[in-house]
C-alpha cells in the first residue's frame, strides 16, 4: 500500500512559512517547505483538511491561524456534516479545519486527528485509475465526484474532488493559473498526475 510521508509547499519564505504553521496549526514533518518564485494565479487546485475531534478544536485552529496571519475564506459554521471554516495562509495554501462533531463533548486539545490533501481533478475517474496504477487502494469513492485513498499509517491522506468543487467547498473561484506551488513525498515513486500535481520518493519514517 503507497503511502505518503510529507507535503512540500513551495513558499516565497520558507522560515516565515515554518513559523506561521507552527504557530497557527502546530504542524510539524507532515509539512514541509522550500524557496519558490514559481508563478501561480488564483487557485491553485488543491486545498488541505485537519481533521479534529470537536468544535472547540476547530475554533481554536482557525483562530490561532487567523492570528498568525491568515485570511479568512469561510468562517467556521455548523453544516449537516459537522462543523467548520476555510482560512488561506499567507503562502496562499488553502486550509481547511472541521469536525464531523456538533457539539463539544471534553475539553479543546488542538490535536489534529487526520491531514487530508484534497486534490482538485479535471476527471475523478481517471485519476482515481492513474493513482491506483501506482499502488494506491481506494477507501471510499463517489462515482465521478470524489474518492478517498486508504494510505494505511500515513501521516497525510489522499483525496480526490473535481476542480469546480473542491474551489466552491473552500469558498474560491475555480479560476487559477501557474505552479500548483505542491510536492507530494511518499513510497509510491518520482512523477507527474494527469493534473499537473508532483510526487517525489521519499523513505517512509521508521520510529526508533
Amino acid at each position: 500500500m503507497a503511502t505518503i510521508e510529507s507535503i512540500t509547499l513551495d513558499v516565497a519564505d520558507p522560515t516565515a512559512a515554518d513559523r506561521f504553521y507552527t504557530a497557527a496549526f502546530g504542524l510539524d514533518t507532515q509539512v514541509r517547505f522550500r524557496a519558490s518564485q514559481a508563478p501561480t494565479a488564483g487557485f491553485r487546485g488543491f486545498a488541505t483538511a485537519l481533521t479534529v475531534s470537536r468544535p472547540g478544536t476547530v475554533d481554536s485552529l482557525i483562530g490561532s491561524a487567523l492570528g498568525a496571519g491568515a485570511t479568512p475564506l469561510k468562517p467556521a459554521v455548523k453544516s449537516f456534516w459537522g462543523y467548520g471554516g476555510v482560512v488561506r495562509a499567507p503562502d496562499g495554501a488553502i486550509w481547511k479545519v472541521a469536525t464531523s462533531a456538533k457539539k463539544d463533548t471534553g475539553p479543546d486539545t488542538r490535536r489534529v486527528d487526520e491531514i487530508v490533501l484534497l486534490l482538485g481533478v479535471a476527471d475523478v475517474a481517471a485519476s482515481k485509475r492513474f493513482y491506483v496504477e501506482r499502488g494506491l487502494g481506494v477507501a471510499r469513492s463517489f462515482g465521478r465526484a470524489y474518492v478517498e485513498f486508504a494510505t494505511g499509517p500515513s501521516p497525510v491522506k489522499l483525496a480526490l474532488y473535481r476542480h469546480r468543487a473542491l474551489a466552491k467547498d473552500v469558498g474560491v473561484s475555480p479560476e487559477g493559473t501557474g505552479s500548483h506551488r505542491l510536492v507530494l513525498g511518499g513510497d509510491a515513486g518520482s512523477f507527474t498526475d494527469p493534473d499537473g500535481f508532483v510526487w517525489e520518493a521519499v523513505s517512509p519514517v521508521t520510529a526508533s
